[in-house]
């Protein structure tokens, strides 16, 4: 019958082929995140140190949001090759970066309003054992951004050297935005961590107290402009959108590059961060098949899945020539 033609054009809708590394980076993560978090905890309960059972609550929310991204690597893999999704499960990790860019931004929201707060109503700090607090936090989150930052470079570094070894290609990888998220927030973490030390030795040094609520309004506002790029970046995948007009260039120029082949119609959209689907309408008068027109797409490594619908132009004064 049909076997041989099936096992030639059947394929997996599951492209994300970093995931499972992924997945083991952020729950290491965590587990150091919650570990910090009992340490500190219990700490503040025997010390009576308010400083210190702060911070570990706060952990304990940063643990919570890096479960987010955990739990999408989860799920995509336990759902990988089901039916249940057409195009696979790389959107579960779409859909955990926008809610932890949600909660990234409730974050900033909250340190912003708070340090407002402080100008006004201002607390007596215990600057000895909020500094101590405050370093073994970004040693932690140091930690945490080495753990996480090698898988960031590489998709960066691998993005720099296509660009300019195949400039034919037009094809550019683009970062995991659960991973992304998990790294925003340990990076956000790192930031307050920073600039609270900075305030506070300030502030213990030369009696400058104001820095303290001013560098947790500087850290509201671009923890707030990370949020706002993951948010909206995981949002447009989220809602099928491609702004790539490079990858439609290619597709088209791909399609027509036999002057015979016009493209009518034409959908591009993301499966994952880095994968693409695309439906291509093609009017042409040769005699061509799909297996003909999808090997000139084969360089275009992102677009993982094409759907070719073919309409023969019968017409003798038809023209397919672009105009």
């Amino acid at each position: 019958m049909h076997v041989d033609t099936l096992k030639q054009i059947s394929h997996e809708h599951d492209f994300d082929g970093n995931a499972q590394d992924n997945e083991k980076r952020t729950l290491k993560v965590i587990l150091l995140t919650g570990i910090t978090m009992c340490v500190e905890i219990i700490a503040g309960v025997l010390t009576g140190s308010m400083a210190l059972l702060a911070d570990g609550w706060h952990m304990g929310t940063h643990a919570f949001a890096l479960g987010i991204a955990y739990f999408a690597y989860v799920m995509a893999r336990r759902f990988s090759g089901s039916p249940k999704f057409g195009f696979g499960t790389g959107k579960f990790g779409i859909l955990a970066g926008y809610t932890s860019a949600l909660f990234l931004g409730g974050t900033a929201i909250y340190m912003i309003v708070e340090s407002f707060r402080r100008f006004f109503n201002p607390v007596t700090i215990s600057f000895d054992e909020a500094i101590l607090v405050a370093i073994v936090g970004l040693a932690v989150n140091v930690l945490s951004l080495w753990m996480l930052h090698s898988k960031e470079a590489n998709h960066h570094d691998h993005s720099h050297h296509h660009d300019h070894s195949h400039h034919h290609d037009h094809d550019h990888h683009h970062h995991d935005h659960n991973l992304r998220a998990a790294y925003l927030h340990v990076l956000a973490d790192a930031l307050t961590s920073v600039l609270a030390i900075v305030a506070l030795v300030s502030g213990k040094f030369f009696g400058w107290s104001f820095l303290d609520p001013m560098m947790g309004i500087v850290g509201g506002i671009l923890i707030a402009r990370w949020a706002w790029g993951l948010l909206r970046s995981s949002a447009f995948i989220l809602l099928d959108g491609n702004g790539d007009s490079k990858i439609r260039d290619a597709v088209v120029n791909a399609i027509e590059s036999d002057g015979d082949s016009r493209v009518s119609d034409l959908h591009v959209w993301p499966l994952n961060s880095n994968a693409l689907a695309t439906a291509i309408t093609i009017v042409t008068k040769g005699n061509r098949t799909p297996p003909e027109y999808g090997s000139r797409l084969a360089h275009i490594t992102r677009l993982k899945h094409a759907t070719i619908e073919i309409h023969n132009c019968t017409n003798p004064l038809c023209s397919c020539n672009q105009s």
